[in-house]
């Protein structure tokens, strides 16, 4: 039997070659070869630095080695080839499938990736003094814990998450990993290593070591480095992990064996998109239209571009009159929040004529006033999270993360909050859908240029007290650091809240004021 399920697995990985999308799966064969040599000869570049700066490189790394193998099939919702099921007809003993079908699972690319990476890790640990039959020992043991963890999340997502994810919730998936990871990744690259660890990155490296996502390599390390006790904790948890990884897998694959699910009756979403995985009510409806229409119409998407060139093109000028370098980075982070509070100011005019389904529907003004923020939302926290790492990079200074992140959030939200009431009271004509976004059509009045002027000042007036604190917090620092965070973020959610209230109730009572206007502008 297991012969027969290990010709299946070639069979299987072959026939994805031989199928109807064979150049793509060549090129991605190839991006991960590609990959995977970049990464071993990163990894045995570390033989030749400190104990210290490589357990720190290598631990964290496979830590998110092992997130990734976990996690990675609950997110992408990938058909399972070896999912238990499909053996249940060979009539295999459920007590030796599991093992049977973890041993066929060794046989895939990204194992095989794994298994490079791993060997090389092996190599680093013996050139730094770890016995090599110890060195081979937690190799295999790490190796064994991240293939069963990604044979464990391949059935948790059979089991719990049957359906196909979409491509917009991998989406979302996406941004939330850029939001982590981005500010994380260039915060380590901004540190001064100068050939040692910095005593933070350290101490986490020492406290990821002891977890179960990266307790074989801070094993493997703690022998490098001739600390005992850490050993002894990082190798019980490596041990530990190991076997509650297969008792789980023997577990799951008992269930999917034995068990046979309960039909449920469900309404079928498959082709709705953000319809579909938004909530089924008027903000989830208005939310999903608005990210159809950001996604898809030209007119937003050259407003999303412009953002963060007009942020970036703010420090020339400083440059130019002579304010000093680390002062005028400070500014496109706050440039770009300012400008993406500003952008719905004028969200209703771009509806057009689909603006009468929500006077018909009799939609809720909060519902239409949150619902249309989701756009914005999705695109801007994202720049943000890149801008503000970026930016205190630039300077030196992480101790102006706080400060920069609560200036950030106070123009953004008080932007929103605001253009939640400009775009109910003055709307503005704009080019039509399917013309040039740069088209622009004329005006019987000239109440649209107030509109954008309220809104610009308007932020700027109501983040005036986050501003002073900020730049007592640039000159002093102190207690000024942490205050200018709360200071923006309180009065930030503040004006975001009022202000998407009246534009509420606005909206409910001009819906016949507003339907002329789209009708006619």
């Amino acid at each position: 039997m297991v012969a027969h399920v290990l010709r299946l697995r070639i069979a299987l990985l072959i026939g994805a070659l031989r199928g109807h999308h064979v150049a793509r799966t060549v090129i991605g064969v190839l991006g991960i070869a590609a990959v995977t040599v970049i990464v071993c000869m990163a990894v045995l570049s570390l033989a030749d630095v400190s104990t210290d700066v490589a357990r720190t490189v290598i631990v964290l790394g496979g830590a998110a080695v092992f997130l990734a193998f976990l996690v990675g099939p609950m997110l992408t919702g990938a058909v399972d080839q070896l999912d238990p099921r499909r053996f249940a007809v060979f009539g295999v003993d459920e007590r030796r499938m599991p093992w049977i079908l973890a041993l066929a699972s060794l046989i895939s690319v990204p194992t095989f990736a794994l298994i490079a990476v791993t060997v090389c890790v092996t190599i680093v640990g013996i050139r730094l003094g770890v016995p090599a039959y110890a060195a081979i020992l937690i190799g295999v043991l790490g190796l064994a814990s991240t293939v069963l963890a990604a044979r464990v999340g391949m059935a948790i997502s059979a089991i719990w998450l049957p359906e196909r994810r979409s491509r917009e919730l991998t989406a979302l998936f996406t941004l939330a990993i850029v939001v982590v990871a981005f500010p994380v990744a260039v915060f380590l690259a901004s540190l001064e290593w100068q050939g040692t660890t910095p005593a933070a990155v350290a101490t986490a490296t020492t406290i990821v070591g002891a977890t179960p996502f990266a307790a074989p390599l801070g094993l493997l390390f703690a022998l490098a480095g001739g600390d005992a006790g850490a050993a002894w904790i990082s190798g019980l948890v490596a041990v530990a992990t190991l076997a509650a990884i297969a008792a789980a897998w023997a577990l799951l694959v008992r269930r999917m064996l034995t068990t046979t699910e309960r039909p449920v009756t469900a309404r079928e979403r498959t082709g709705l998109g953000w319809f579909g995985l938004l909530p089924s009510n008027a903000f989830g409806a208005i939310a999903a239209r608005s990210l159809v229409y950001w996604l898809r119409d030209r007119r937003y998407i050259v407003n999303i571009v412009v953002v963060p060139i007009a942020g970036v093109l703010t420090v020339f000028p400083l440059l130019v009159a002579g304010v000093p370098f680390e002062v005028a980075v400070l500014v496109p982070a706050p440039v770009m929040a300012l400008f993406f509070g500003w952008l719905p100011h004028n969200d209703i005019a771009y509806d057009s004529t689909a603006f009468w389904v929500h006077v018909a529907s009799g939609v809720r003004g909060l519902s239409d006033r949150f619902g249309r923020l989701i756009p914005v939302f999705l695109v801007a926290v994202p720049a943000l999270a890149i801008a503000v790492p970026v930016t205190l990079a630039l300077t030196g200074d992480w101790r102006l993360l706080p400060p920069l992140t609560g200036v950030a959030v106070c123009l953004f939200f008080a932007g929103l909050g605001l253009s939640s009431v400009v775009s109910v009271i003055a709307p503005y004509a704009v080019s039509r859908p399917g013309d040039s976004p740069f088209q622009q059509p004329q005006r019987a009045a000239s109440r649209g240029a107030f509109g954008q002027a309220g809104v610009f000042a308007g932020a700027i007036l109501v983040a005036a007290p986050t501003l002073w604190v900020f730049s007592l917090a640039v000159r002093e620092g102190g207690e000024h650091t942490w205050s200018t965070f709360w200071v923006g973020t309180g009065t930030g959610i503040v004006v975001l809240l009022v202000g998407a209230a009246i534009g509420g109730r606005i909206f409910e009572r001009s819906g016949e004021r507003l339907m002329e206007f789209v009708e006619t502008a």
